[in-house]
């Protein structure tokens, strides 16, 4: 079954704001572990140990917090929607 014209418009502007939010997350994550690991001047080219490991630990923790604050806000959005369910059905 083919979806309507509208359906596909309206699906192809979730993906680019999908894509446009992940591009500006990863942009974020790359200047804020990059600031906070890596020296203004570059001893080598090659990454040392400890920057490496400091990558590692900073691209975990901003992940862990982009997936929390995720799923915080679809609780929050859930409880909106059941809120607002409620007062739609009320007397």
């Amino acid at each position: 079954m083919a979806l309507p014209q509208m359906d596909e418009s309206k699906m192809k502007l979730v993906q680019d704001l999908e894509i446009e939010m992940m591009t500006d997350m990863y942009a974020r994550l790359t200047s804020a572990c990059h600031k906070k690991c890596i020296a203004p001047k570059y001893r080598e080219a090659d990454l040392q140990k400890g920057e490496a490991v400091c990558i590692d630990r900073c691209v975990a923790k901003y992940l862990d917090v982009h997936e929390r604050i995720g799923k915080k806000l679809t609780e929050i959005s859930m409880q909106d929607q059941e809120f607002q369910n409620r007062i739609a059905g009320g007397p």
